[in-house]
């Protein structure tokens, strides 16, 4: 996307720009710096790689804010550094520009960038507030929280402002993890310079973030083992499907029927040829829903190419049976709900004898039950999850981490924030089983699964129940559907 179409994104869309690969790599602080390096190797210099970030900074800018008075919040490292360079173009740019300087620079670069801009700058404690705060204090590679009198002054100037702009990251974040190292202010946009880094996608830190847009600074990236969760695409059926092609879900039903019948509604929407519900009512759900009754045969049949068993299973004894049965099968798996409650009172090597391609899809809650050892960041905490249980997992939440066996992982961008709403989960389930049943690997198939479903909830709107939800899938489809 351009950068003369960044005003006109409604608040809603995180993403401002699409500069970089598709889908975007999500860098840690380590891999970045392994990626200046290698420019560096390549004949740029710190200088250059300066310059290009804060020219794309101030291009970002002025597209978001336009003309706007600026104050720019300068530190003593590189990202002040940036901030120097973000106030010479704005200047030249004919924009009302005030630098508010921490200290005097510390590195080589940022004393440069400094040297090159020639309009006034005034100490920290003597700013005056304007409509447009850029704060280019930190940014990246922050460990320990900001001085007391500084938070306080941020703050005062952050809310005085009418539009705030972090480069890089808000100062007071950790970049890997996405730990608030202090309480700071909010902001409208961060600039992510380069790449995507954890904090612009791991809460608390990717609220605070707001709208993210990546400048390129001309970086070779690294193929990424962490990724943004992108928008899919999926092809549609052809003149040669028939339903039992487009993919068979069978969803178990048991002692709790809505949240069932919701999966197995999802799947549906979600694009799969034929649904099954296995052991609910036989009155419920669409004209088109499928039903058979439980049994092991039922279960044998070798169409089936996903089950989903967990919303509204039981955790009692019955619900045991049905869940070995499930498991004994070779049909890949979606585990949910009461499914990974029975699965933590047997034990986790239970979820090592699994040997069919799986996606697990715990809320915190569950993920807690069922990794009662596991400690970290979240992106830490899946990622051992997955190496540990062999599965897929999807950790649920408004920043939704997946990760599989092998190390690779990706992250959502901000969900809506009604998603937190019974039933919302089930409705997950039922679409990992359209995208699992329609032949995609597991980790794609639960990252369709996730922008599908985060999609559905935005266009369903404020006040959306887990029914709403459902009747947006099909829109959210239609978007990413391609003819091939």
């Amino acid at each position: 996307m351009p950068i003369s179409e960044l005003k006109k994104l409604p608040v809603h869309d995180q993403e401002v720009m699409a500069l970089s690969p598709n889908p975007r790599p999500i860098l840690s602080l380590k891999e970045m710096r392994a990626a200046e390096m290698a420019a560096m190797k390549r004949g740029a210099s710190v200088d250059d790689l300066m310059e290009k970030a804060g020219k794309v900074a101030a291009e970002i800018a002025k597209c978001f804010s336009g003309s706007m008075p600026t104050l720019i919040l300068c530190g003593p490292g590189n990202n002040g550094g940036d901030g120097y360079v973000v106030a010479r173009y704005l200047s030249e740019w004919g924009i009302p520009i005030s630098v508010a300087a921490l200290s005097e620079p510390k590195t080589e670069a940022s004393k440069k960038a400094r040297s090159l801009y020639k309009g006034k700058v005034v100490p920290l404690d003597e700013a005056e507030p304007a409509p447009l705060l850029i704060d280019a204090l930190f940014g990246v590679g922050m460990s320990r929280p900001l001085d007391e009198t500084l938070i306080s002054r941020l703050k005062i100037l952050a809310k005085a402002a009418s539009l705030r702009i972090a480069i890089d990251v808000p100062s007071g974040i950790n970049t890997d993890n996405g730990e608030l190292l202090s309480d700071i202010p909010s902001f409208d946009l961060t600039i992510a310079i380069g790449a995507l880094k954890p904090a612009h996608r791991l809460e608390p830190a990717a609220t605070l973030c707001g709208r993210v847009a990546v400048g390129d600074i001309g970086l070779i990236l690294p193929k990424p083992s962490l990724m943004e969760i992108a928008k899919p695409c999926l092809a549609a059926p052809t003149a040669s499907d028939y339903k039992y092609s487009r993919g068979y879900v069978a969803v178990t039903a048991g002692a709790m029927a809505g949240a069932s019948l919701l999966s197995a509604t999802a799947a549906q929407r979600a694009g799969a040829g034929y649904v099954a519900l296995f052991g609910g009512e036989t009155n419920a759900g669409t004209m088109a829903l499928v039903h058979r009754s439980w049994s092991r045969e039922a279960l044998a049949d070798e169409r089936i190419n996903a089950l989903v068993i967990g919303p509204g299973l039981g955790r009692d004894e019955l619900g045991w049976q049905r869940l070995s049965m499930a498991l004994d099968t070779s049909h890949p798996l979606i585990l949910d709900a009461d499914a990974l409650f029975l699965l933590k009172r047997e034990g986790l090597d239970c979820l090592r004898n699994i040997h069919q391609p799986t996606i697990m899809t715990p809320h915190e809650g569950e993920f807690q039950r069922l990794f009662s050892g596991i400690d970290g960041d979240k992106l830490t905490r899946v990622k051992k999850a997955a190496a540990l249980s062999g599965l897929v997992v999807v950790l649920k939440g408004a920043d939704t981490v997946i990760a599989t066996p092998d190390g690779r992982a990706a992250i959502s961008q901000p969900a809506v924030s009604w998603l937190a709403n019974a039933g919302t989960g089930d409705v997950l389930s039922g679409i990992c089983g359209a995208m699992l049943a329609r032949g995609l690997e597991p980790f794609e198939a639960a990252c369709a699964a996730v922008w599908l479903h985060s999609e559905a909830a935005r266009l369903a709107g404020p006040a959306m129940i887990a029914d709403d939800l459902i009747e947006h899938v099909r829109s959210a489809l239609i978007e990413v559907t391609v003819t091939v």
